[in-house]
């Protein structure tokens, strides 16, 4: 049990990490280049760390403040980016993450400042963590084969055209951005109710660009490509440790190998090829396929 014991922090990062890929995950797919994750999961974190230490709310509690206020930040988030597109999302979002930050330090007799909160009683555990990652997994497959995730991908694929056949932009990715915020709010809330103390550094740009990480990794389209993504840039470090001055080097040369040569990431090039070959196995030569007698 001491062995499983030192692997239980490890798996706690893993799992928090699969959380703020789904959030990533959502705004991608739904063709918004943004990467304001980093400033909802903030929000999130210390929106339950101050409700439970300084106004002594049950978790629970503090958990459904965290994950309404992250899905508040997004819906009002949203209003003003829906004018822009691609890289100005980009950098919008991104200046809404350091505007976060900056409160987060300069709020210091509320947020503690660069300090941050400290001495946060755990009051998330692993077992919890693996739940709200399947609840969370089992909400964005069904909002997938939904009639929102095909919208989604529609105005992923071309704006346009979705909105020829009749689907307003502004108000799925207004849904994208309110879905977003309150699985990272979430999430960060548990992030903050599981380690003990919370800082501005936490949600800093390397935050940013590792949740980008994931899923560039791993995939945007299936629910599995953040998962993928998330155990190959965590564990990568891990099994490299006798070259540790060479990891970040290593987590960024697999970011660019994968992004170059497969395009889609490892877990949505490898669903792509099975399905490939599982129709090139039902069509038999000549493209008909195979009629058995009853």
């Amino acid at each position: 049990m001491s062995f499983l014991g030192q692997y239980i922090p490890l798996l706690d990062t893993v799992l928090l990490a699969v959380g703020f890929a789904f959030s990533q995950q959502v705004v991608l797919r739904a063709g918004v280049f943004s990467v304001a994750t980093a400033g909802f999961a903030a929000i999130g974190s210390y929106c339950a760390a101050i409700l439970v230490t300084r106004l002594e709310w049950h978790p629970l509690f503090a958990m459904a403040a965290a994950c309404l206020f992250g899905a508040l930040t997004g819906f009002l988030l949203a209003q003003p980016l829906a004018r822009l597109r691609g890289i100005y999302q980009a950098i919008a979002t991104l200046a809404f993450v350091q505007i976060v930050i900056a409160v987060t330090l300069f709020a210091e007799p509320i947020t503690g400042g660069g300090l941050g909160i400290n001495n946060i009683p755990k009051s998330v555990g692993t077992g919890t963590l693996a739940v709200a990652v399947l609840v969370t997994a089992y909400i964005l497959h069904s909002v997938k084969q939904s009639g929102v995730g095909r919208a989604f991908d529609a105005i992923h694929q071309d704006e346009t055209v979705a909105a020829v056949l009749g689907i307003s932009i502004r108000k799925y990715q207004t849904l994208a951005f309110l879905i977003s915020g309150c699985i990272a709010g979430a999430f960060g809330g548990l992030q903050a109710l599981n380690t003990y103390s919370i800082a501005p550094t936490t949600f800093s740009f390397a935050f940013v660009i590792m949740v980008l990480g994931y899923i560039v990794v791993g995939g945007r389209r299936s629910v599995l490509g953040p998962v993928v993504g998330v155990a190959v840039l965590t564990l990568l470090p891990e099994l490299s440790r006798f070259m540790a001055e060479w990891r970040p080097i290593l987590t960024g040369a697999t970011m660019i190998l994968i992004s170059t040569y497969l395009p889609l990431g490892l877990a949505d090039t490898l669903i792509a090829r099975l399905r490939m070959r599982r129709l090139s196995h039902a069509q038999p030569e000549g493209g008909h396929s195979v009629r058995t007698p009853s």
